[in-house]
């Protein structure tokens, strides 16, 4: 039986903190109730669990407020709660050409409801200069989106630099954090963040169907329209919707068995340090950019700087079908990876691999030194072949 090596983090982290599964079938097992909606042990068990994962988030992303902290689904329902909540016909929008489609494609359709869409060109490396931002400032301009870090060649963007121009200028910052939120530090005050979407299954580590967007103290939650309304276990006597947070924008069932699962993982990731996730990942990656660049047709996009980007690492094979190769890595030497354009074909267009794409290594915590000398030996043996 072949043993599997993992290398597609960026889509999910895998495998997962014991501590996390245990919290999730603890849950299961001895709580089960659901929260907000009566008043017995259980149910407040329930309920205390969620806040505990609302304030350790606060905490990791320095917000004041933990009820600002929403839950959602996934960094896509985040992003679509802020875009569809802020944006309003005639307001302009200023995003990258690195952005996945979770941005995209909200921002397409707004575009197509009366929203002036405005990107910015980042260069083949995926790098933007922060200053290219003002050139696209209009009377109209309400919101600069952008991710932390690319989910394709993994470039860090100056968030620091552009949210500070941003202030400066009167606009909101929305940032995608699906790619660094657990593994770069991201500090809402500081970097000025005004709303952060995150997804808690990557390297935060915790269960699919957890996410968040986290709602800084300059927007007004009260003009950020919800995606949904129904119940939430609170001023039941009413039928208009709560227009207090976080129970405006969290209508029906929580997925609280999942969030169990997100607050141990945090408590894990607290218990680390990011510092030490991000070193250990910084060691891995440059190891297997190292590594890639020996070997003869493999050409690696991006900076090649784990200093410079998270530890994801696109590459193609010279005469090779990016398919095949990822068919061979799964098949014959159990390697699981990306093939494709990973969601992100306006990153594909930016780095000039469209539309074919690229072959995708995403590492996480749980990788090691070994299983990285052990993917070039397989690939040095696949690119020896003749197609």
């Amino acid at each position: 039986m072949i043993k599997v090596i993992y290398f597609d983090n960026a889509a999910t982290s895998w495998p997962k903190p014991p501590q996390m599964l245990e919290a999730v079938c603890r849950f299961n097992d001895e709580i089960g109730a659901n929260s907000g909606r009566s008043g017995y042990q259980r149910s407040v068990q329930s309920a205390r669990i969620i806040y505990e994962t609302r304030q350790r988030l606060a905490d990791l992303f320095n917000l004041r407020d933990p009820l600002r902290v929403v839950f959602t689904l996934n960094v896509t329902e985040s992003i679509n709660l802020a875009l569809n909540g802020l944006l309003k016909p005639g307001d302009q929008v200023i995003t990258t050409s690195m952005e996945h489609n979770a941005v995209m494609r909200p921002l397409r359709y707004l575009e197509s409801q009366g929203v002036e869409l405005s990107i910015i060109p980042c260069a083949p490396t995926g790098e933007l200069d922060p200053n290219d931002i003002k050139k696209l400032f209009k009377l109209n301009s309400k919101l600069v989106v952008l991710n932390h870090a690319s989910n394709v060649v993994g470039t860090i963007l100056p968030v620091r630099e552009i949210g500070r121009i941003v202030r400066e200028n009167g606009l909101l910052m929305l940032i995608d954090a699906a790619q660094t939120a657990g593994v770069c530090p991201l500090d809402m005050e500081a970097d000025f963040i005004d709303l952060l979407a995150f997804t808690g299954h990557k390297s935060l580590y915790g269960p699919m169907g957890t996410g968040g967007l986290l709602i800084g103290d300059r927007v007004d939650a009260g003009k950020l329209h919800p995606l949904k309304r129904g119940g939430t276990g609170s001023h039941s006597e009413f039928e208009n919707q709560p227009d207090f947070l976080p129970d405006k924008y969290e209508s029906g069932t929580l997925n609280v068995l999942g969030l169990a699962g997100l607050n141990a993982a945090l408590e894990w990731i607290q218990s680390i340090g990011i510092e030490a996730i991000r070193s250990h990942e910084k060691t891995l990656c440059q190891q297997l950019i190292n590594g890639l660049q020996r070997i003869l047709g493999i050409k690696v996009f991006g900076l090649k700087d784990s200093n410079l980007q998270t530890a994801v690492v696109s590459f193609t094979i010279e005469g090779f079908d990016n398919a095949r190769v990822g068919e061979l890595l799964d098949e014959e030497y159990g390697v699981l990876c990306r093939i494709g354009l990973h969601c992100a074909p306006s990153a594909h267009k930016t780095i000039r691999t469209f539309p074919n794409g690229t072959i995708r290594f995403s590492l996480g915590y749980f990788n090691n030194k070994g299983q990285i000398d052990s993917v070039l030996m397989y690939l040095r043996k696949i690119t020896e072949r003749k197609m």
